[in-house]
């Protein structure tokens, strides 16, 4: 079983997940649109390119994300965090980091914690938050 992330943008998918693929090293592997499908006949023009399904790869790890049916409320992304850990790579976690909060809003800085791991938290361009962890340590099992 697996358990990954679904988002919903309000038209800018396509957007958001290009900037997530050069923040994270990644690569979109899938993107329909919402033209070609069965919906299409239900939408304006101006809607038929936005994203229907879309899937974001990223060291092995992967989330998906589309943009909202037209119609439906867009209430923005509230109640969780992408998280983002890089293990004892505290550069390249940092850069992660520096890269997502271009143009987004840094609500606790890239430092040093207490729990022994460099930490920071952030808003997107997009309006996702962000966690990205570097633990400095191995973990103990």
């Amino acid at each position: 079983m697996q358990i990954e992330p679904y988002l919903f943008f309000d038209g800018n998918c396509e957007a958001a997940l290009t900037f997530y693929a050069q923040c994270l090293g990644g690569q979109i592997t899938l993107l329909r649109r919402f033209e070609g499908s069965p919906m299409e006949a239900q939408l304006s023009p101006d809607w038929k390119n936005k994203v229907m399904h879309a899937t974001l790869e990223a060291n092995g790890h992967r989330f998906m994300a589309s943009d909202r049916m037209p119609g439906q409320p867009f209430a923005g992304h509230a109640g969780f965090s992408m998280s983002v850990n890089i293990p004892q790579a505290t550069a390249r976690a940092e850069a992660v980091f520096k890269a997502l909060a271009v143009g987004g809003i840094v609500t606790m800085p890239f430092a040093q914690t207490f729990w022994g791991a460099r930490f920071g938290m952030l808003v997107d361009k997009f309006g996702v938050g962000w966690m990205v962890n570097c633990d400095l340590q191995p973990a103990t099992q």
